[in-house]
């Protein structure tokens, strides 16, 4: 499992009030590992949608995330408790997961 991360900062003229920006890749060289991980993190919605926004894909083996908030402190405590659950999740799939083809 490999990951990078992507932050920007506010922009100074921005009108939306979602400044705050996060964008997290997670190559887990299978579609069906990546694709296992989203549905799972998939049915946990944000507590706060009016402050916070996640969006998740899955592309090419890739969980592909991108966060936006409206203050820095609400995108810090969203990423950190989205990697936390999704580490878990990783750690799950990669112990007991059998591929397709050990199912066949």
């Amino acid at each position: 499992m490999m990951a990078a991360v992507t932050t920007a900062a506010p922009a100074s003229s921005s009108s939306s009030g979602w400044d705050f920006t996060c964008n997290f890749e997670v190559d887990y060289g299978s579609e069906e590992h990546a694709t296992i991980v989203y549905k799972t993190l998939a049915v946990d919605k944000e507590l706060q949608p009016d402050k916070v926004r996640r969006e998740m894909t899955v592309s090419g083996g890739k969980l592909v995330v991108r966060f936006e908030a409206v203050e820095a402190r609400f995108l810090r405590a969203t990423f950190s408790a989205f990697v936390d659950l999704m580490v878990l999740v990783t750690k799950i799939v990669e112990e007991y997961s059998v591929s397709k083809e050990e199912r066949s």
